[in-house]
């Protein structure tokens, strides 16, 4: 059954590869991304010349995760074009490197903002109709570096990936009772075919950066260079949107809640298994095992 499905931060990388894989897949998709009269008007006409080559229902939609009134505005353009909204992805995020000392708080809490009060703002503009609907995904990407091996120089985005991830398990169960399910799926490290590394932010302190660079040099380099040597080689990016497909178009209520796409096997799988078990089973302790799934709006009922 075809979806209508809005997936953020879709200008690039996994967004801009999963919004063209559940296109493909025949759900109507909005593509969503910030300043798309501006810097990202090429990525907008690329995706409009796309969906005419495939013959695929993929939209643009302005929306830029640090703004509540552009949420707003993006998900009351997606219930006036299509009438309904199936599936919400949290794509958009961004990244920053070096040594954790160099950044300023501020510089942290702009990491945070996009990673995580996106989500937020995003969730703020959404629920609200999708909790009238009745029915509903969130589907969250998040990132292997919550639970797995975790390379220095990269501390401000692993601390927001997190929160996401954090925040992602509480609206699980907050959301289950209306019928909303949730899954996040969890990239590994991919160092080719998206911008985290080239696009990814520099802390302005460059005194306290030089100060690391002479017991640690070259370090951002060594860690790029040898996360791509610890993946296959058949390993790409496209394998994310594969499963992000995957998931949409698995029944509700029988969607797996977390998914890993990790080549390199960092260890994340293995811990988030023992956590999720965990969280499982104290829910169920508590006497609340009826929010680990979804529930049927008209008998009231777990679903899966």
């Amino acid at each position: 059954m075809s979806k209508t499905i809005l997936i953020t931060g879709a200008g690039s990388g996994f967004g801009a590869l999963s919004a063209r894989a559940l296109a493909k897949a025949g759900h109507t998709v909005y593509a969503a991304m910030r300043d798309t009269q501006g810097r990202n008007a090429g990525r907008v006409a690329d995706a409009a010349q796309w969906a005419a080559d495939n013959d695929a229902d993929l939209r643009t939609v302005e929306l830029d995760v640090l703004s509540q009134e552009s949420a707003d505005a993006a998900i009351n353009t997606v219930f006036d074009q299509a009438g309904r909204l199936d599936v919400v992805i949290h794509n958009a995020g961004h990244m920053v490197t070096g040594p954790t000392e160099a950044f300023t708080p501020e510089e942290i809490a702009a990491v945070y903002d996009t990673n995580v009060l996106g989500t937020q703002r995003v969730n703020r503009a959404a629920l609200p109709r999708l909790r009238e609907q009745g029915k509903a995904l969130l589907l969250w990407i998040g990132s292997t570096s919550t639970r797995g091996g975790t390379p220095p120089y990269l501390a401000p985005y692993f601390a927001a990936k997190a929160a996401m991830d954090s925040l992602a398990v509480s609206y699980a169960s907050e959301l289950a009772r209306f019928n909303i399910e949730t899954t996040i799926v969890v990239p590994g490290s991919f160092t080719k075919g998206t911008n985290h590394f080239a696009t990814g932010g520099r802390p302005a302190d460059e005194r306290t950066v030089t100060a690391y660079e002479e017991r640690y040099p070259g370090l951002v380099e060594q860690v790029s260079k040898r996360l791509a040597a610890l993946a296959p080689a058949d390993a790409g990016v496209s394998q994310v949107a594969e499963a992000v497909a995957r998931v949409v178009d698995t029944p509700h209520g029988s969607r797996p809640f977390r998914v890993h796409v990790d080549p390199a096997n960092d260890g994340a799988e293995e811990v988030s298994r023992v956590a999720d078990r965990i969280r499982e089973e104290f829910l169920a302790r508590v006497g609340l095992e009826d929010v680990l799934h979804p529930h049927c709006p008209v008998t009231d009922t777990p679903i899966g």
